[in-house]
């Protein structure tokens, strides 16, 4: 447990991940038997760290009927593993400025993990701020100010970009990324941001969680869920 966040460690000689890509994830027992027979789809789950050995870790939070029952699982159970899928981040360095709120901030650890780079998290308060310990030396702000800058995260990324701008890598809710994408065109610095939108299939067949980009609508979970800043509409 960090906190209110769950991290689910699950262990597949055959698994791997680069930085961003997700799974689809569901329980073996008890899906599809909740309340109004819920869940009934795979949930789709950012890569939080991904090892040599087979071993991938997932950082969870439970906010509905599918999410709840993956914090349930113990160990022994089964899990059904669909992935990797997407494209991740392009390979960045230790100038590269990691932007991520609330559960956004797990892709983040597996850029910082590979590549290095400043974290700058923002969380609504302490409990869910203790998602930050895993990192090394990450700013933190929350908004009732109990750990950290009282305020934005943008608080945060404002100041690094006016200190020594650097590309950016960012997840988290869609206001966040609209706020990311501004600055960095703003200060005239390549951001890259992965996308959280609800997926039936994860591979591109239902079309479920189109966006739209300056090249017409693409697919997140095909064509995403990273993409650079720029070509977002």
């Amino acid at each position: 447990m960090l906190g209110r966040y769950v991290v689910l460690v699950t262990a597949d000689p055959l698994a791997r991940a680069l930085p961003g890509q997700f799974y689809m994830l569901a329980a073996a027992e008890r899906w599809g038997g909740g309340e109004g027979e819920r869940p009934f789809l795979a949930r789709a789950v950012s890569v939080m760290r991904a090892h040599d050995d087979g071993v991938v870790e997932f950082l969870l939070e439970d906010v509905g009927p599918g999410t709840k029952r993956l914090c349930e699982l113990q160990a022994g159970e089964d899990l059904t593993l669909v992935g990797p899928l997407g494209n991740g981040f392009s390979a960045s360095g230790p100038d590269t400025l990691l932007v991520g709120g609330g559960i956004g901030i797990a892709p983040l650890l597996a850029v910082q993990d590979a590549w290095g780079g400043l974290a700058l998290l923002g969380f609504r308060d302490a409990e869910h701020a203790a998602g930050a310990q895993s990192f090394a030396g990450a700013a933190v702000a929350t908004d009732d100010g109990s750990v950290g800058h009282h305020g934005l995260v943008t608080d945060l990324l404002d100041r690094e970009l006016e200190r020594a701008p650097g590309p950016i890598r960012a997840c988290g809710p869609p206001a966040l990324l609209d706020a990311v994408r501004d600055r960095a065109g703003a200060h005239g610095v390549s951001a890259e941001l992965a996308l959280e939108a609800p997926m039936a299939c994860g591979f591109g067949a239902c079309y479920g969680c189109v966006v739209a980009t300056v090249d017409g609508y693409k697919r997140v979970c095909v064509d995403g869920p990273v993409f650079e800043a720029a070509v977002l509409v």
